[in-house]
């Protein structure tokens, strides 16, 4: 009983549901584990003891929480403090406001009676000082009610951008195929937004793992987008150096063609090595009065951040990119052994920076020309759940993430092994007292040159499922974070970027939480196949298939029960994203022609028999074709597959979802997923271009010629209409 009630203190849930009205239990090992994670000892009776004890002491004597939040308007929400506690807040700008606390509120200082109430939006110092002699600090977190909401309703691409190649990629598409699809569907279609796959720094390899949600940095892109002609030092390059880069950019065409027209897949690595050649010939070209000073703001406005990025870069050319294998000093980012270092790799540490420097550009290029393509929104920008464990950023920030710990998904009704993403999550405890000051930059980040930032699996801000390392994902735990003060610095850091927000609420999702996000403005994610009336059995809340925008191979199967009434149009929520699939789902086209099905029979991917699955299928396709029929947007016996995807998207725009997200791939026929869940080397995931039905790429510019896509987009517009 102690051990339990000390990881209940620690917000470690000692039970959880696999199914509605089935408990479990979690091993008295898994908590011990999870609460060494985050530094406290319940290895023995004794030591429980101990343990409860001091948090005992420790919470009898705090005044204040690490962190306190407030909204607009509002004061903080503190704990009861004594009468005659002196409150003093010194704001982001340096002004000092104070009050008294009486009969339990806020009163006095330098304005009306709730002195607290009137806070500016920022992140400020709040101090306490009681009658007893008793002093605390804490951070403040003062935010908006709710992150900016999207101008209007409107539709846009969902693109996986290495995918996207034109005529002049170097063998995957880049930043500059991005600004060209922003201001071509802009401009032609009156889109209004192009989400993105995270692009995110990556581990390097050879091989580089090329799941986009298994990143090295979240912090930082990863410079494999950068379209390298488009650095203004390349047109100063001369001589051999030029020669050299003719060089390199005719093995890009040959890397291009590879993919394009002799059916190669994309080789990141291959990418990458001609790259990174050239743009070292660029490092060496010396940067012009005005480009240098621009350079220095950015290194300024990045700091410490940056540098620690830049510096793992740097070390990880010479050691590998695993820090726990590094030299031991070396793995610790502030030893003196480290310190050095830098000093002595001054010049390769500066070539990442200006490596981040120049992909910062082109990403604000692309959103510039987004917005001036008249896009409401532009750039989508996407937030995975976590980092690689022995990338840069659990390098970096080693306090701030949970050690011998990997984030993933309990068993559920559709897997009863659970998931392991091999993802270690951050520490709540940690977050908490440095106010959340790692969430606040990561965010601040993502959202310099967006529109939108999509969070992956966002119930992660109130809840995440931990695994001790070595263990089977059905031996871990939920561990609770503050919901209300990470939706709080998303609230805060949305509203000074004016940014939307929407968050991937697919999966189980705890009472509560889809409304809480709601309640701040935070879009959800509706997917057409989802959407359903279901009765409360073993599926998740919605009806959707579990946690599985999975950042490693885990199985996403679809619910197995007989589906329940498709959802009318106007039974949608409006705060949603609605898309008709997904990277990690079968394009349209798969579904309509019973592709997916035969692709998941030859990987051995079934729930069940496979005349059973292909039954299942096309029964819930003859539901969707009824329905598209009774609704006006499919004429009575048209199989067409062309109509009935025009039919589905046009389905989405009668809903009255915010935004309405069409899957580039669907718009010229695509049969292949990017992504399919539970396969590693079976399938060839994210390295597939976009291709039409026959399975033959399409580049960018085919695609803005395509007589299918117009078709799907005039469609959409008259619906729209």
């Amino acid at each position: 009983m102690g051990r339990a009630r000390l990881a209940r203190l620690h917000g470690i849930a000692t039970s959880y549901e696999p199914a509605p009205g089935r408990t479990v239990h979690i091993a008295e090992e898994t908590a011990v584990a999870v609460l060494a994670a985050l530094g406290v000892d319940a290895s023995t009776p004794q030591a429980v003891r101990t343990a409860l004890a001091a948090h005992e002491q420790t919470a009898g004597r705090a005044l204040l929480p690490p962190t306190v939040t407030a909204r607009t308007g509002r004061p903080p929400r503190l704990p009861d403090l004594p009468d005659g506690t002196v409150l003093s807040v010194r704001t982001e700008d340096g002004t000092l406001i104070g009050a008294e606390v009486r009969d339990g509120t806020p009163h006095g200082g330098t304005q009306h009676p709730a002195a607290l109430a009137g806070l500016p939006l920022g992140v400020h110092d709040l101090r306490a000082d009681a009658p007893d002699g008793r002093t605390a600090r804490a951070h403040l977190v003062v935010a908006p009610d709710a992150v900016p909401a999207p101008s209007g309703r409107t539709h846009g691409f969902l693109v996986q951008l290495y995918s996207l190649l034109s005529r002049r990629s170097w063998g995957m598409g880049d930043l500059g195929d991005l600004a060209d699809l922003a201001a071509w569907s802009g401009r032609a279609l009156g889109t209004g937004f192009v989400q993105l796959n995270p692009l995110h720094a990556a581990v390097p390899g050879p091989p580089t793992d090329p799941s986009p949600y298994r990143p090295s940095s979240r912090r930082f892109p990863d410079p494999v987008h950068l379209r390298i002609e488009q650095i203004p030092e390349y047109a100063q390059l001369a001589g051999d150096a030029r020669a050299r880069a003719d060089e390199l950019a005719a093995r890009a065409g040959e890397l291009r063609a590879d993919v394009l027209d002799r059916g190669a897949l994309i080789d990141r690595d291959a990418v990458w090595a001609l790259k990174r050649e050239a743009l070292e010939l660029l490092g060496a070209v010396p940067l012009s009065p005005g480009r240098r000073a621009a350079y220095c703001d950015f290194l300024a406005d990045q700091g410490s951040a940056l540098d620690d990025h830049a510096t793992w870069c740097a070390l990880a050319e010479r050691h590998g990119p695993d820090w726990r294998g590094w030299p031991a000093g070396l793995r610790d980012p502030r030893s003196p052994q480290t310190a050095r270092i830098r000093h002595r790799l001054l010049d390769r540490i500066d070539f990442h920076c200006r490596l981040a420097w120049f992909t910062d550009q082109q990403l604000a290029a692309a959103q510039r020309a987004a917005r001036e393509a008249g896009m409401a929104v532009g750039l989508v920008h996407d937030l995975a759940v976590g980092v690689h464990p022995s990338g840069a950023d659990t390098w970096a920030q080693q306090d701030a993430f949970a050690a011998g710990m990997s984030v993933g998904a309990p068993p559920d009704a559709f897997n009863s092994r659970g998931q392991d993403w091999g993802l270690p999550p951050w520490r709540p405890d940690a977050l908490a007292a440095a106010g959340y000051a790692p969430y606040r930059a990561l965010l601040r980040g993502l959202l310099r040159h967006a529109g939108a930032l999509r969070i992956d699996h966002v119930m992660g801000l109130f809840r995440l499922w931990w695994v001790p390392q070595g263990r089977p994902p059905t031996e871990g735990a939920y561990v609770r974070y503050d919901g209300e003060a990470m939706l709080s610095v998303l609230a805060l850091e949305a509203h000074r970027a004016g940014a939307a927000v929407i968050g991937e609420d697919l999966g189980t999702v705890e009472p509560g939480v889809r409304e809480a996000l709601a309640e701040r403005g935070v879009l959800g994610t509706s997917v057409l196949w989802f959407e359903r009336s279901y009765a409360a059995t073993a599926t998740a809340a919605d009806g959707s298939p579990p946690d599985g925008d999975d950042p490693a191979p885990a199985s996403t199967p679809e619910p197995a029960a007989a589906p329940a009434r498709i959802l009318a149009p106007g039974e949608w929520r409006a705060g949603c994203l609605a898309t008709v699939t997904t990277h990690d789902l079968p394009p349209t086209a798969a579904r309509l022609t019973g592709a997916d099905v035969a692709l998941r029979e030859r990987l051995g991917l079934l729930a069940g028999p496979p005349e059973q699955e292909r039954s299942r299928a096309a029964h819930e396709l003859r539901e969707w074709l009824g329905a598209l029929t009774r609704h006006g947007l499919l004429p009575k016996g048209v199989r067409d597959e062309e109509a009935v995807v025009r039919a589905v998207h046009g389905f989405l725009l009668r809903t009255p979802a915010r935004m309405v997200g069409i899957w580039l791939p669907d718009a010229v026929g695509d049969r292949r997923p990017q992504n399919l869940p539970g396969t590693w080397d079976e399938y060839p995931n994210w390295r597939l271009p976009i291709a039409g039905p026959d399975g033959r790429p399409h580049t960018l510019e085919e695609l803005a010629a395509s007589p299918r896509l117009h078709a799907l987009m005039r469609e959409l517009s008259s619906f729209a209409g």
